[in-house]
């Protein structure tokens, strides 16, 4: 019993050990990375108050007595959002880029995911050269795809398709990927057995496994580049990214303010669609 306690005694001492040790690293790796940041505690309290001064601005001068009046009254919500149409088209134009590009990235990384997964591709090679080619486009972020684009193409909206595509490539190349390393293979064996071949296998035992998997990822990733989008027309890649960026750079921030909540209301319009989808794609997983 006296060396049952002993050991244990000993194992937990080992622990705590472990414990601190991993906690004073993570702490060092933290303080190093707010040093090489600049992150001073100082500048962040510094700038808060500017922060509040700027959000300050963007909130519209409403007046409750006037608040439906026409776009020539002042403190209307018509006189605030007195652009919504173009607004509203270029949002339009910035989700239809968002669907695009994820459905050009989702062709793409459905060709290329199943090379790519370790219980499918054909030899070990083939399977890191997938790999590698797949984190190629992931690694690099969409807008930095987009500022080539736009060099090579021009201002516009295919430069910010092309740029979210590429990225969503790689993203959803992996993830499909993972997504059949962990599917059944007795099906794909039991059609090998038969003489089917690797593109058959592909079809018929694998792809009907993963494909509500497939499906919640799409929806999920159309999301995120709806944001991306945005985010992507402040290089000149077109949507509502870049009549943002030019409100900024004049500092117009009433119609930074209107064009900030038109978007929030979009996504998070967007984003509950795309989670009913995803829900039931996942049910639907389920219950297969």
């Amino acid at each position: 019993m006296t060396n049952v306690e002993a050991a244990f005694r000993a194992h937990r001492r080992a622990k705590r050990l472990t414990t601190l040790t991993g906690g004073v690293l993570l702490l060092g790796s933290m303080l190093l990375s707010a040093w090489v940041a600049e992150a001073w505690p100082s500048s962040l309290i510094a700038g808060a108050p500017r922060v509040g001064e700027y959000l300050g601005k963007l909130i519209p001068d409403l007046r409750l007595h006037v608040l439906f009046d026409g776009t020539k009254t002042e403190g209307s919500l018509a006189y605030w959002m007195y652009r919504i149409d173009i607004w509203l088209w270029l949002l339009f134009e910035t989700s239809q880029m968002a669907a695009l590009a994820t459905l050009l990235g989702s062709i793409g990384a459905l060709v290329l995911c199943f090379p790519a997964a370790a219980n499918l591709a054909p030899n070990r090679t083939m399977y890191l050269v997938f790999r590698r080619f797949l984190e190629l486009f992931r690694c690099v972020p969409d807008i930095v795809y987009a500022l080539i684009l736009v060099w090579t193409f021009g201002v516009g909206p295919l430069a910010g398709i092309l740029a979210i595509a590429l990225h969503t490539t790689g993203a959803l190349g992996k993830l499909f990927a993972e997504a059949a390393e962990n599917a059944d293979m007795r099906p794909w064996e039991g059609l090998r057995s038969v003489g089917a071949n690797w593109i058959e296998c592909v079809r018929f035992a694998i792809l009907p496994q993963v494909l509500p998997n497939i499906l919640s990822y799409i929806l999920l990733r159309f999301e995120i580049n709806v944001r991306g989008a945005t985010v992507i027309g402040f290089v000149g890649a077109g949507g509502i990214g870049q009549e943002l960026y030019s409100v900024i750079s004049f500092n117009y921030y009433q119609e930074i303010g209107a064009i900030i909540v038109l978007i929030v209301l979009a996504v998070s319009l967007i984003d509950l669609i795309s989670e009913r989808l995803r829900t039931r794609a996942i049910a639907g997983e389920q219950q297969a």
